[in-house]
């Protein structure tokens, strides 16, 4: 099953970066992609929250999320948007990934759980949790590559995530991201690989790079790592589109050779000695 990340360096104008996703998704669909699969933040990436209150919209009323909609219902081919920030309810955002099938309905929605609030020895800070409202559960949906658990960037670091989604029948993880690039050196591929490890799944990892219009700089790197921990796609530094084969029989293989999910327990308590 062939399927298409889209790296891209998303700026401050949801326009713009509209023409960007659905430029991207008709080429892949061109090129025999089944699925696409696009980065954190795909419609807007502005750390400037006065600017970026201005254009941002209800998910009714998204300009970048009907585009995508419609590309993908002209050219027939399913998109993961691996997020958009949406107004929700009560004030705050949602930072929500978006499944939409081959006609442009949406079959999934997923809002990011865990809120990524920190000072860096850079100078960066990033208070994501000041202006968006944590998810509330997992979420696993059937897709052209099999079953598909979502989740968003600094989701990564919690394991116990990608455990409830291994066990709810994920065979394929997205985890898009827009990393920083201090933390996108030293664990993006460490972390992406234990995730596939773990679960005996396929880790498919659409990602931001480059200077951005607001001044932050992302990582890059998009990856596809397969269940036995090895990178099939690393797209490095530049924008574009990469492709890769998402293969159900190397799921099958390696859950065999080492079935960690069924030799899963509950943790039973911990005892302080």
């Amino acid at each position: 099953m062939k399927i298409a990340l889209v790296q891209t360096t998303s700026g401050i104008d949801p326009d713009g970066n509209a023409r960007v996703l659905v430029n991207a998704v008709a080429e892949a669909a061109a090129a025999g992609a089944a699925m696409v699969f696009t980065p954190e933040m795909s419609g807007l990436l502005d750390r400037d929250r006065a600017r970026a209150s201005a254009v941002l919209r209800s998910e009714a009323d998204d300009v970048v999320l009907a585009a995508v909609r419609a590309a993908a219902a002209e050219h027939r081919v399913w998109v993961h948007i691996g997020s958009l920030a949406v107004r929700g309810a009560g004030g705050k955002l949602a930072n929500r990934a978006f499944v939409i099938d081959d006609t442009g309905a949406i079959r999934a929605r997923y809002d990011k759980l865990h809120l990524f609030d920190v000072d860096l020895p850079t100078g960066e800070s990033w208070r994501e949790s000041a202006a968006y409202a944590p998810g509330e559960g997992a979420v696993v949906v059937q897709t052209p590559v099999g079953m598909l658990g979502l989740s968003i960037c600094y989701d990564l670091r919690f394991a116990d995530l990608y455990r409830a989604l291994s066990n709810a029948g994920a065979t394929v993880l997205a985890i898009p991201a827009a990393f920083t690039r201090p933390t996108g050196a030293a664990h993006w591929h460490v972390l992406m690989r234990a995730r596939a490890i773990e679960a005996g799944a396929y880790v498919i990892a659409a990602a931001q790079t480059g200077e951005h219009e607001d001044g932050r700089a992302t990582y890059g790197h998009s990856l596809v790592v397969d269940p036995w921990g090895e990178i099939v796609l690393d797209m490095g530094e530049a924008a574009g589109i990469g492709y890769a084969e998402i293969d159900p029989a190397r799921i099958a293989d390696v859950r065999a050779r080492v079935p960690v999910i069924a030799h899963r327990r509950a943790i039973p308590q911990v005892t302080l000695a």
